[in-house]
């Protein structure tokens, strides 16, 4: 064979491959092309200097890699605005008919499946890159370059990433967990961490046996010249990407809607999973004018199929204590697979929710899973009852330490502060940033001072030494000391960061600056009527107050005289300003620290908030905004950015 043939020889496996992996059309057999992929190999092994970067003997996974770099995308990878139903869907065309009337729509498959990003330059694959947070990923070129569905050349010679799916087909996941099995291997839960798995194996060998497929989806930065994305989609399948099993231009919500509707009957009968359809607008001039939110495009959204439910049988009910005491009920259930999911737990929410639908131990039930939500039950079926369910009795006392609960209807909390199941996360909590502050004491360190049985409540830091610490595993002096020099500087905290770090039911930082500045240490002896009539505070923010402080005056007041937090000092009445009395919250990344902004609005006496309602004022965001923003949108509360903000305060 001499270079000629070698080079006709690579093409025509090339040819034999795009037929058998992305038409599914095998046009030869498994040992024509067997004994010509050995002659191409021999070849090369006399030739390397003649070797064609898209031979197929480059897919074969021959290294293992240390570990994956860090390599940024061209442009960015954005998640989508997610629409559940056909209202949701409505509602997204509404907002994208005000930015431009005259559009049509491009519907395909959403596969559930790893992101991936591919980057060719002079027709030639350069770089494969996960998704990541969408302005980084990994380098995972080598493994990539195993996927047969991932050309190594196209004919496009200008740089271009195209983005797409990499999902491993049903009846190929279904192998790989039989093997699995027969090995004694953990199975893998379903088709989209098989993949996602398969893709970041350090022996790329291991992503090569996988089969796994890449679909396309879009273009992400490109010179093309294409009106449509429907062109450009075109275009990119012709370069030997495969193609999707659906995909069509919509005119209006009517049209999409037949196209989902098909796509979703047959959802089952495609060899990939999806879990619902893109629809984007087609118009790519329409689409740059349309531009981007902070987190998604404003000409896509992501149409979700509706959730699988399943029946399955409540094998008992058990009781989780979070760090505030919440006691929240979680039903046990027969495993039952979902799409490709063994679930085998399902959320209760709370007592009444037990009550009002009258849920019993062993009752069939219809459960329902939605995308990556938990599981929750949506129905129980009485007409199955056969006598052998058993009511479920509302518990009066917590389940680990054993204290009365404390009952608020929906809620039952346990208030003892004590409790084995809230002392690890209650020190967390205490030690955290917007508590007392304390350096060295993550979660890993109370872990071990609570299983060594140093520490069994906040009470106990205190009283820790350099003997005590040094006895434990993974300790030294200069970690021990700096741990004590730390719990020592968080005496005479300020009493907010006291009270707040007590980790009382719904009071959080907003609430016990709020307590603070009126009672400071008298908090402890105030009546409901006095708590009640603060700003910003309910009855039920009231009752828990008085509650925990019944049951826990003891410890409070112990940790009071260790700690002996600075009584507050009234702050002088702010002056006229834009934020004055109004409810800010803030969110995503900013030019300084959040809290020191936080701390600067709260001297213009604007009342900072974790959370976004009808009541908020302003949301002042930076960058990687996330859900509040979203919501502030919704709600059509102002959002300013944090130059906004600061010309606003520089303006008074």
């Amino acid at each position: 064979m001499n270079f000629e043939q070698y080079k006709k020889a690579v093409e025509l496996l090339n040819l034999y491959s795009y037929h058998y992996y992305l038409l599914d059309d095998a046009i030869t057999t498994d040992e024509v092309y067997d004994k010509l992929y050995h002659e191409v190999l021999e070849y090369e092994i006399n030739h390397k200097e003649d070797v064609l970067k898209n031979s197929p003997t480059q897919r074969v996974g021959d290294a293992i890699s240390e570990g994956f770099v860090k390599a940024p995308h061209l442009s960015r990878m954005w998640s989508l605005e997610d629409a559940f139903n056909s209202q949701d869907l409505e509602k997204w065309l509404t907002k994208t008919y005000k930015l431009d009337k005259n559009i049509t729509f491009y519907c395909e498959p959403k596969y559930d499946g790893a992101s991936l990003n591919l980057i060719y330059e002079n027709g030639d694959l350069i770089q494969a890159i996960t998704r990541g947070d969408g302005e980084i990923g990994e380098l995972i070129t080598q493994n990539v370059k195993t996927i047969r569905s991932v050309p190594l050349s196209i004919k496009h010679k200008d740089k271009i990433e195209i983005r797409g799916e990499v999902v491993i087909y049903k009846d190929e996941f279904e192998k790989i967990n039989q093997e699995r099995a027969k090995n004694g291997e953990a199975l893998f839960a379903n088709p989209r961490n098989a993949a996602a798995g398969s893709l970041r194996q350090l022996d790329s060998k291991i992503t090569a046996s996988r089969n796994l497929v890449f679909l396309p989806y879009g273009v992400g930065e490109n010179t093309l010249e294409h009106k449509l994305l429907s062109q450009k989609m075109e275009y990119i399948y012709s370069l030997g990407f495969k193609n999707p099993p659906l995909r069509a231009t919509c005119k209006d919500f009517d049209e999409i809607e037949t196209v989902y509707g098909e796509m979703n009957k047959n959802r089952d009968s495609y060899e990939m999973m999806l879990d619902g359809m893109v629809v984007k607008v087609d118009e790519i001039a329409a689409q740059i004018d349309m531009g981007y939110t902070v987190k998604n495009p404003r000409f896509s959204v992501a149409y979700k199929f509706p959730a699988v439910e399943k029946i399955t049988t409540i094998k008992e009910i058990v009781l989780q204590v979070g760090r505030t005491g919440a006691v929240t009920p979680v039903a046990i259930v027969e495993p039952t697979n979902i799409d490709g999911v063994i679930v085998e737990r399902a959320t209760l929410h709370n007592f009444d929710e037990i009550a009002r639908k009258d849920i019993r131990l062993h009752d069939k039930v219809i459960i329902l899973r939605s995308g990556d939500v938990i599981p929750k039950i949506i129905k129980v079926l009485t007409h199955e009852r056969d006598g052998s369910e058993v009511e479920y009795k509302r518990p009066t006392t917590c389940p680990v330490c054993q204290s009365e609960l404390l009952d608020e209807g929906v809620l039952l909390k346990c208030q003892n502060l004590t409790c084995e199941a809230r002392v690890i996360n209650s020190i967390i909590y205490f030690a955290s940033k917007p508590c007392l502050n304390i350096d060295g004491l993550g979660s890993k360190i109370v872990e071990a001072l609570f299983n060594s049985g140093v520490v069994s409540s906040v009470v106990d830091l205190f009283d820790l030494t350099l003997e005590k610490l040094l006895a434990l595993e993974g300790f030294k002096e200069k970690k021990a000391q700096n741990l004590l020099d730390a719990l020592d500087n968080a005496k005479g905290c300020e009493y907010w960061r006291f009270v707040n770090s007590l980790g009382i039911e719904h009071i959080g930082e907003v609430a016990s600056k709020t307590l603070s500045a009126k009672f400071g240490s008298g908090f402890l002896d105030a009546t409901k009527e006095q708590i009640v009539a603060l700003e910003g505070i309910g009855e039920e923010m009231a009752e828990s107050v008085l509650e925990f402080a019944r049951v826990n005056r003891e410890t409070i007041l112990k940790l009071q005289t260790i700690l002996k937090p600075l009584e507050p000092i009234k702050r002088e009445e702010a002056k006229e300003n834009p934020f004055k009395g109004r409810s800010v919250v803030l969110t995503g990344s900013m030019s300084e620290s959040r809290d020191v902004i936080k701390e600067m609005l709260e001297r213009l006496g604007a009342k900072v908030a974790s959370s976004v309602s009808k009541k908020t004022d302003f949301v002042i965001y930076g960058e990687d905004a996330g859900s509040k923003y979203d919501k502030a949108m919704d709600l059509g509360v102002a959002c300013l950015n944090e130059d906004e903000m600061r010309g606003k305060i520089e303006q008074t």
